[in-house]
Formats: structure tokens, C-alpha cells, sequence
């Protein structure tokens, strides 16, 4: 049986919300550190996976504002966390999750910012379970779906959550500093399969980078 683990990625400049609050003359603030129900943003994607079924490890990668949100996350109890910092911290999503990726050491891992509080536990659950449960999952992506349902004829648009055999996704970003969308068209070209995922709630597909986003989340 495959092991899964997970990787959250928290590591951002946080730009586009840090504009929009100073665009409202609202206090700046990171979004992960933003109350979300009764705990904050990251706080709530972190018990969302570690919720999630089978999680051995799950690897939370800091870099910038890592003092504002270290305080948050170094006490929870729970010993799958690894606390994982960025060095240097001013890198592309790619080496965020590349260094979240060499901190566990299951078959398959879940990949998720850490700005995603509403996909629930039972929509990663059905991320792994596409894996999980294809022909092949070494060369399957199985993902939050964008647009289309099943199986996928493009990986425009696509980002995390996904799922992924850890080896080979180290293999296509262990040399890149980019974004992640670029790396999945190429993992596609390469004959990977992918699976869109459907969302438990249209609230899933929301990713908080505004603080408009934040507020019609809340």
C-alpha cells in the first residue's frame, strides 16, 4: 500500500493582499494569520489535512512573515508537523514545495497552500483517492479540479491542491525557481494523467489573495 504525506506551502511575499489593504486603509496583515472560524487561515488548512485519511507527515514550509505565523503553528500538538524554513526565503513556489518535498518521505504527497482553508478533509480525501486508485499513480496527477471533471485533456490553469508521486515531482522541480502551473504543462506533455477532482463546495475554488476573497469566504 502506497504511503501519503503532506506538504503546505506558507511561504509567500503575500503582495496582492497587502496591496488591497492598503488600497482600503486597513491594517496590514498577513492572510494566513486572518481569523477564518473560530482559528485563522493556515491554521484551519492545517487541521483540514491533517484530517484528511492516511497523512503520515505533513511538512509546513515558512519564508517570508515566517515571524508572524511561526507563533501560530509551533505549538500545535500533533507529531506528523515538520517545520520546514526556507534559505534563502525570496524563492518561487517551485523550491517552496521542493523543500517541503525533501522533509517526508511517502510514495505519494498532497500538495496544498496554505491559503486554501475551505477544501475540506473530504475533498483531499477524494484527491487521493483518484490517485490512489488509478493504473498508475507514479505517472498520475490527480487535482482540484478548474474547469473540467475526470480525466483531463490540459493542465491549463491547474495549481494546488494536488496529488502526486513525491519522486517524480522532485524530479521535474529540483532544478527550477517558477510558478507551478508551467511545471504541470510539462509534467502533462510528458504523458502524466491527470484527474479533475470536483469540489465538495464552490468555496473550495476560492484561493484567498484579496482581501475581497477573504471577505466573501467569511
Amino acid at each position: 500500500m502506497l504511503s501519503v504525506s503532506a506538504v503546505i506551502t506558507a511561504a509567500g511575499k503575500n503582495s496582492r493582499m497587502r496591496q488591497d489593504q492598503e488600497k482600503r486603509n486597513l491594517p496590514l496583515q498577513n492572510k494566513l494569520t486572518l481569523p477564518f472560524k473560530s482559528k485563522t487561515v493556515i491554521e484551519t488548512t492545517i487541521d483540514n489535512v491533517l484530517n484528511t485519511k492516511g497523512i503520515e507527515e505533513c511538512a509546513i514550509v515558512l519564508g517570508h512573515y515566517s515571524s508572524e505565523i511561526l507563533p501560530l503553528i509551533k505549538d500545535i500538538d500533533d507529531e506528523r508537523i515538520k517545520i520546514v524554513m526556507n534559505n534563502p526565503i525570496d524563492v518561487g513556489l517551485s523550491v517552496s514545495l521542493l523543500n517541503g518535498l525533501n522533509n517526508i518521505n511517502s510514495d505519494i504527497a498532497l500538495c496544498v497552500t496554505a491559503d486554501q482553508p475551505t477544501v475540506s478533509s473530504t475533498t483531499f480525501n477524494n484527491i487521493l483517492d483518484s490517485i490512489l486508485n488509478s493504473s498508475n499513480p507514479n505517472k498520475t496527477i490527480s487535482v482540484l479540479r478548474r474547469l473540467d471533471i475526470g480525466k483531463l485533456d490540459t493542465a491549463k490553469g491547474l495549481g494546488m491542491p494536488f496529488a502526486a508521486s513525491r519522486c517524480e515531482l522532485i524530479d521535474y522541480i529540483k532544478d527550477k525557481d517558477d510558478n507551478l502551473n508551467p511545471i504541470l504543462r510539462e509534467i502533462f506533455a510528458d504523458g502524466f494523467e491527470f484527474y479533475g477532482v470536483e469540489e465538495n463546495h464552490p468555496d473550495e475554488l476560492i484561493n484567498i489573495n484579496y482581501y475581497s476573497d477573504y471577505e466573501s469566504l467569511l
